[in-house]
């Protein structure tokens, strides 16, 4: 049966949030999760180091002693970890994501009281890229003819078993927030650029598309020389970082919170409640 959402039950619903968040390293990405609430938000940790949420009385997930425990490598647990809270894909028939391997890691996770948390902080993409290419150069597809080591398809398996899991997890009913370094990066000509670092470039190229809000935290300073932290939500910003603000309640610069964030992308007036569809007048 096809169920059409009706405008009234649309405006009754909690949205999710899904926000990719990149920044430097060091300058406080993961402290962000302490500004989550506790009661409701799973850290999973893939960078075996929570030193930043020491004192943050979240549960937290460690992908690598999990991987330890079930003699599996750390790219499995994260793509397990991806099937249980986003379900089983009814495309896939015998895959990954199917149903019976659902069942197999629903029971295998059935500790984890999913329920319990509306938000999943990810902390990082950046490490995640690097171990599953790592499972990728073990793989069939990643071998020749004469099977020696294929750098061409290890890197087509990275890019597709990526795009799969930060879509599946961004088609969870979880609020999903995904970390990741930001490289800054300068060309012969002095030219800068931000790119998010991640294992191969397809993943960086399209996960912008994947998710609803893209921002950069970064270190800003004051007219007076007063340095501050925040978080550019906007992607026409004259730093060139990477944005995006499908919810088009953000300001250019927020505060570096984003329990508060959420709040305002769920509850905020919109700020572009004109709808401009002209072109500019010739001069």
């Amino acid at each position: 049966m096809i169920k059409i959402i009706k405008a009234d039950e649309r405006l009754k619903l909690v949205p999710k949030v899904n926000i990719a968040l990149f920044g430097p390293s060091g300058v406080g990405k993961t402290t962000l999760a302490r500004t989550l609430d506790p009661e409701t938000t799973l850290f999973v940790d893939l960078e075996a180091g929570t030193l930043a949420i020491q004192d943050w009385p979240g549960d937290v997930l460690d992908v690598r002693a999990a991987a330890q425990a079930f003699g599996k490598q750390p790219w499995e647990i994260a793509r397990a970890l991806a099937l249980y809270i986003g379900g089983h894909d009814p495309s896939d028939l015998n895959g990954a994501y199917s149903k019976p391997v659902y069942d197999a890691v629903c029971e295998a996770f059935k500790e984890i009281p999913l329920a319990k948390y509306k938000t999943v902080f990810v902390d990082s993409i950046t490490v995640a890229s690097r171990d599953c290419l790592k499972w990728a150069e073990k793989q069939p597809e990643a071998m020749n003819k004469d099977g020696k080591p294929d750098t061409r398809g290890a890197y087509g398996l990275l890019g597709r078993e990526m795009m799969r899991w930060l879509t599946h997890l961004q088609h969870s009913n979880k609020s999903i927030v995904v970390v990741g370094i930001l490289n800054r990066e300068e060309d012969d000509l002095k030219r800068v650029t931000w790119v998010p670092q991640i294992e191969g470039a397809k993943t960086g190229r399209e996960l912008p598309g994947i998710f609803d809000q893209v921002i950069t935290l970064q270190n800003f300073k004051t007219e007076d020389g007063q340095m501050y932290r925040g978080l550019c939500c906007q992607q026409q910003n004259p730093w060139g970082y990477p944005a995006k603000d499908r919810s088009g309640r953000l300001e250019l610069l927020e505060a570096p919170h984003l329990g508060e964030l959420m709040v305002k992308i769920r509850e905020g007036k919109r700020l572009d409640t004109n709808l401009i569809t002209t072109m500019p007048a010739k001069a």
